[in-house]
């Protein structure tokens, strides 16, 4: 650049300055989509209706109080066709049936208290 006049190392100056500023804001928007997308990919996999499904399912063995047989069977179907892990817990005080739900399917782990009289 010593044989070049002052207007040509300008110019080639912010040449380089603008590809560099191109440079740097491509990689900015590179990683914002990426923050984007496994946002809404966790958002996605959520399995909401697996979890109501069990839950439903405990709702109605807790009715016709045939627990033991359907603590067994949720176990069993979540981890072959759903490839979770489910269990849960109740015991009753003073009238007042409480149950902890446990679910984990490798992407998510929810757990959930409630009780019923």
């Amino acid at each position: 650049m010593a044989r070049l006049n002052d207007d040509a190392q300008w110019i080639i100056l912010m040449g380089f300055l603008v590809s560099f500023s191109f440079f740097f804001l491509a990689l900015v928007i590179n990683q914002s989509t990426v923050v984007g997308q496994t946002t809404a990919e966790s958002v996605i996999e959520f399995p909401k209706t697996d979890i109501r499904d069990v839950k439903q399912a405990i709702g109605q063995s807790m009715k016709t109080n045939d627990l033991v047989t359907v603590k067994d069977d949720i176990k069993f179907l979540s981890m072959n066709r759903k490839g979770s892990v489910v269990d849960y817990w109740n015991f009753t005080n003073n009238n007042t049936t409480f149950i902890r739900i446990h679910y984990n399917n490798g992407v998510t782990e929810y757990n959930e208290n409630w009780s019923y009289v």
